[in-house]
């Protein structure tokens, strides 16, 4: 487990698993309607119980395994959150599609009220990683937490302002208004500066992981390198022609919405 490789691996099998549970989960809460989506945030309690408690106890274990424990921990407190926000749960006050005349600041208010309420709850975790892992030996579950939380930002402004490829097949049905708040685009000034970004932010990670002086540092930097690796990914989906979608649907059943043309984004 003290193989960088093993480490990066490991990032990817979690990153391409994960996200497939997430979006399994809420496409059969969609199917089975009523109150399946709030069953799933209450399902996924342990979830959020073990994320917490992960992070508590890795906070002083400078260690390969505390290292490992506080980068599965933040994932998990991550993936909580994640779940609430796509179950309708944990969204924001404007659940109505976009304004087709909002231009500007209107536009940018409405599509920030649909997401608030998560945004304040993932600010407010990563506020409270902060404060608890100040001086911290083991910090990399505040890492973590901050790669995933930096590079989801970047993603959704870029979605804002307009990127080529938009994938809606994947909204559940409490986020269906969500997709309206997109924008096709060819490109947008923040897309270079969020590669060129994520790329540093990769090679300072692989940097610090060959020059570490211990194995649990070594290995929570070729987990920080692994993890914005694949942020970068993402955001290349965001215009290269590559059938990425193909990666999760598989495992997944069809949307009752497939054929809703209120799925598409406005242009």
């Amino acid at each position: 487990m003290t193989n960088p490789w093993t480490a990066a691996l490991i990032t990817l099998f979690l990153w391409w698993f994960s996200t497939g549970a997430i979006l399994w989960r809420v496409r059969h809460a969609d199917r089975a309607g009523g109150t399946a989506h709030q069953m799933s945030v209450v399902l996924g309690l342990p979830l959020l119980a073990g994320g917490l408690w992960g992070l508590g106890t890795s906070l002083d274990d400078a260690t390969p395994t505390g290292t490992y424990t506080g980068f599965l921990a933040a994932l998990a407190l991550w993936g909580w959150i994640e779940l609430a926000f796509l179950s309708g749960v944990i969204t924001g006050p404007n659940t109505r599609t976009a304004s087709p005349f909002a231009r500007g600041w209107d536009r940018f208010r409405q599509a920030t009220l649909t997401i608030l309420w998560h945004e304040a709850a993932l600010i407010a975790a990563l506020a409270l990683l902060a404060y608890a892992a100040h001086g911290a030996a083991n910090p990399f579950g505040l890492y973590t937490f901050a790669v995933l939380f930096f590079a989801r930002l970047s993603a959704k402004l870029n979605l804002f302002f307009g990127v080529p490829r938009i994938h809606t097949e994947f909204l559940p049905r409490p986020l269906a208004h969500l997709a309206s708040h997109f924008r096709h685009a060819r490109m947008n000034w923040l897309f270079p500066a969020s590669i060129t970004g994520l790329t540093f932010a990769t090679g300072c990670w692989l940097e610090r992981a060959t020059s570490a002086p211990t194995d649990a540092t070594m290995i929570g930097h070729a987990l920080l390198a692994a993890l914005t690796a694949l942020a970068l990914l993402e955001h290349w989906f965001m215009v290269l022609p590559l059938p990425d979608q193909k990666l999760w649907r598989w495992m997944l059943p069809a949307s009752p919405d497939a054929a809703d043309p209120t799925l598409s984004p406005r242009k």
